[in-house]
This record gives C-alpha cells, structure tokens and sequence, in this order.
C-alpha cells in the first residue's frame, strides 16, 4: 500500500511521527507537502495528495492541519476524493469501512499526537466493506460527484 501524506503548518507537529508509524508499518509513505515552506496554504497540501489519490498514484492520503476541516472541504473539490475529518478511532475506522474514504485528515490542534496516531492506524486498517448497503450508497455518492444523480 502507498500513502501520501501533507500538512500545512500547524501540521508539521505530526508529519515526522505519521511517517515514522507508516514506515514500521510497512506502508510505503511520500511525503508531498511538508508545510514548511513559507506562505504555504493548506489548499496546496490537500489538492496535491487529493490528486495522488484520484489519480491512484497512492492507495491512500493523510492530511494534517489546525483542524482538519479545511483540508478536507479542499480535499473533497476533487473527484474521485472521500476525505474524512476524524478526532477518534472509531469514526477512522468505520469511515473507511462504511464510507469508502480514501483520504484522513486530521486536526493537529484539536487530536494530541498519542490519540492521533490511534486514529491513523485505525483509519489504515479499515478496508471497505463491498456489498450491500454501504457499496449502494458510496455508488449513489460517485453518480452525484459525476453529475449523474
């Protein structure tokens, strides 16, 4: 599995970490914005691990910002993208299972960095559940992003 990750700023307080779980997972990790450079928008972060994803250049994305939400309102402008904003393991979890998401995204102000990591692994173990209702409804999610519904 290949993930790609981003931050802006306030998320560089977890990039190192997230990188680090990643790898001793055995998840192939790249790093596309490290929030480090000045000026840098939470925008640019989301729509470059937003386009990895769609493109299926990565499995996977991660983003990290003050609170999540703003990456995932920009994540979410691209097709192809399911980014969820999640604060606990449960939601992580089942957002990947009932949901299909392809993108976490994460709050570095609001999570501390012991519950954030929970919440990535969490988010990395899921799998989507084929089938039945939760294929129908992501289905009917794809057909609106495609203009179809």
């Amino acid at each position: 599995m290949k993930v790609s990750i981003g931050c802006d700023k306030a998320g560089t307080l977890y990039l190192e970490r997230f990188c680090k779980e990643m790898e001793q997972a055995g998840v192939e990790t790249a790093v596309l914005f490290d929030g480090r450079e000045d000026g840098c928008d939470y925008t640019d972060a989301a729509f470059a691990v937003g386009r990895s994803v769609a493109s299926g250049e990565s499995d996977l994305g991660v983003l990290i910002c003050g609170t999540g939400i703003g990456m995932s309102i920009a994540a979410n402008k691209i097709k192809g993208v399911r980014a969820a904003v999640c604060g606990d393991t449960f939601s992580a979890r089942i957002t990947r299972v009932h949901n299909d998401a392809n993108i976490l995204c994460v709050g570095a102000r609001v999570v501390g960095e012991e519950l954030a990591v929970e919440i990535l692994r969490a988010f990395l173990s899921g799998s989507f559940e084929r089938g039945g209702r939760h294929e129908r409804r992501v289905n009917k999610i794809i057909a609106a992003e495609n203009g179809n519904l």
